[in-house]
């Protein structure tokens, strides 16, 4: 694990599952997975060229902001919603998927918890979304299809600020050499193997990846929630715009000193060391 200054677990370098052959029946399926739909999808340059690198990537889950009065699914296309079907009903990706939210389940639980808490009110008011995976907490998912994979630096700011997301490597590189996970706030560069899944809260930290050789590849598999889920549930199933129009000057303000408030009790989220080896005693 990764802990701040107050010895709270912030990020979890999860490494790669411990299961017989896993890259031969894990792995290289998710790879070929990859391949196959970069070249049947559907790519803009929008999908090609975008703030965090350039390369192919499809999403698909939940998601809420960009002018909706209330969330939907992320919209793809006929040809685009069938790659990505392939993707998400393929058995690596459901490994991966639920590899990932366990590993959020062990290293975060009251985080995970309040994922639950809020997401299970999501889908109680929004039964025509549905999570990209079932056996995993997270709302969306994006794939990364390459084909070489290195992140400029950013933050996903539409994700929960406090949140965590799921980054699994795939891909064909000589991962000591590159594709490490640079992590600017926390001053440390990860190796990042093929097979390897990190969790990192990826709206508040600065991230990037390191560039491969032009003759490798490297994917990738991320899965997270978007901030604006969570706050159409506190808002009582509405728009920013819906719930402050029902508030006073007064109440507006207050909402707006709450925010910070609410930052630092999310962050009062992220599990303690000692709470973890108690836990596990």
């Amino acid at each position: 694990p990764i802990v701040d200054s107050e010895k709270r677990v912030c990020a979890v370098y999860g490494g790669i599952p411990d299961t017989p052959n896993f890259m031969r029946d894990v792995h290289d399926p998710a790879v070929e997975a990859m391949e196959i739909a970069r070249a049947q999808a559907s790519l803009s340059e929008s999908r090609l060229y975008h703030r965090r690198g350039n390369w192919a990537s499809l999403t698909t889950g939940a998601t809420h902001g960009t002018g909706r009065d209330e969330p939907g699914d992320f919209v793809n296309g006929i040809i685009n919603t069938a790659v990505i079907l392939a993707l998400v009903s393929n058995t690596a990706f459901i490994d991966l998927a639920e590899f990932g939210s366990g590993l959020f389940s062990i290293w975060a639980p009251h985080l995970f918890q309040f994922y639950i808490d809020y997401m299970g009110s999501f889908y109680l008011k929004n039964p025509k979304l549905q999570r990209p995976f079932v056996n995993s907490i997270w709302s969306a998912c994006t794939f990364n299809l390459g084909p070489r994979t290195c992140a400029f630096g950013h933050r996903d700011f539409a994700n929960l600020a406090y949140g965590w997301c799921a980054i699994t490597a795939l891909g064909t590189f000589d991962y000591m050499k590159g594709g490490h996970l640079i992590l600017w706030d926390c001053k440390l560069i990860l190796e990042f193997p093929p097979g390897c899944t990190i969790l990192i809260p990826s709206a508040a930290i600065f991230h990037s990846n390191t560039r491969i050789a032009e003759h490798e590849t490297r994917y990738s598999f991320t899965q997270y929630t978007a901030g604006a889920l969570f706050r159409w549930v506190e808002r009582g199933f509405r728009s920013e715009k819906d719930y402050f129009a029902t508030l006073t000057a007064e109440e507006i303000e207050e909402e707006r000193k709450l925010g910070l408030e609410r930052a630092a009790a999310g962050a009062a989220l992220f599990s303690t060391l000692d709470e973890m080896k108690a836990g596990w005693v």
